[in-house]
């Protein structure tokens, strides 16, 4: 069951990404459940901190680090005081000391990064031993969650395609091939969890095709929604007013309607894995 509450409180924050929203709420109510306890946290992709200072919201004593490659981003970032720094820079050159953080989390960004092993080596080196890294990714089963086109002309493959070009997804990879990589680098998987059922991925699916979606399209399909949403301005207005809460939990209400919430699904769109260095 997606937690109404936490659904609310991103789409006051994402007024422009429904879509996002719903994911993230799914996300981080998972991921916050598996969060250990760190007092050097390093945030691996931490995009604008949004996501992050909600995920955070009741913990105090962290030192939290955020890096991203967007300066756009990591501006909005260093607006939240939740960090203690933020760096713009690639997650494989961090300007950092090694053995130095407790705790590297990164939430649905490893995705988007073609050649992983560089950075799952600057995350060994950031981690003291014994020191936790936990990840959202998308994992196999993400496209056959998918339900596919409305379109009839545009045939699956194609549909998939043009979704991972959107997103900018290269690779959904399994809990097997996670832990083969990780181990190259002295990290071990001690836990994983699925999440995103089929029901909650299509459901983001068709908001996502609906907002997310149409901005690509209007890109000519050659730019990403983020940057869409900046020329139309809509990037400012999100970073700069907050939905009042009690229009947000009425779209929280109007986007889950009709969502069957059971739990027993065969497959999820998702994995949360939570390794250690050793």
């Amino acid at each position: 069951m997606v937690d109404h509450s936490l659904l609310t409180d991103f789409i006051q924050i994402y007024a422009f990404q429904p879509a996002t929203a719903l994911w993230r709420a799914i996300e981080v109510d998972v991921f916050k459940r598996h969060l250990p306890h760190s007092s050097r946290c390093l945030d691996l992709g931490c995009g604008d901190g949004k996501l992050t200072n909600i995920l955070f919201n009741s913990i105090n004593d962290v030192y939290l680090v955020g890096i991203d490659s967007d300066y756009a981003e990591t501006t909005q970032a260093t607006r939240i005081p939740i960090y203690k720094k933020v760096h713009t820079t690639l997650a494989s050159n961090i300007p950092e000391l090694g053995d130095s953080f407790d705790l590297v989390i990164s939430n649905s960004v490893l995705e988007h990064i073609r050649n992983l092993e560089p950075v799952i080596a600057e995350v060994s080196r950031m981690l003291k031993v014994g020191g936790s890294f936990v990840f959202t990714v998308p994992g196999p089963a993400f496209h056959n969650c998918l339900r596919g086109s409305i379109n009839k002309q545009v045939s699956r493959d194609q549909y998939l395609r043009e979704i991972d070009q959107r997103l900018a997804h290269h690779h959904y990879l399994s809990v097997e091939d996670w832990k083969a990589l990780l181990l190259k680098f002295q990290i071990e998987i001690k836990e994983h969890v699925e999440y995103l059922n089929c029901i909650e991925t299509q459901r983001w699916e068709i908001i996502s095709n609906l907002t997310g979606g149409l901005l690509w399209h209007l890109g000519g399909k050659t730019h990403a929604p983020i940057n869409m949403q900046r020329k139309f301005g809509l990037r400012k207005f999100q970073n700069e007013f907050k939905i009042p809460r009690g229009i947000a939990s009425l779209l929280a209400k109007m986007l889950l309607i009709g969502m069957t919430n059971s739990k027993v699904q065969s497959q999820n769109a998702c994995l949360l894995i939570v390794a250690q260095k050793t």
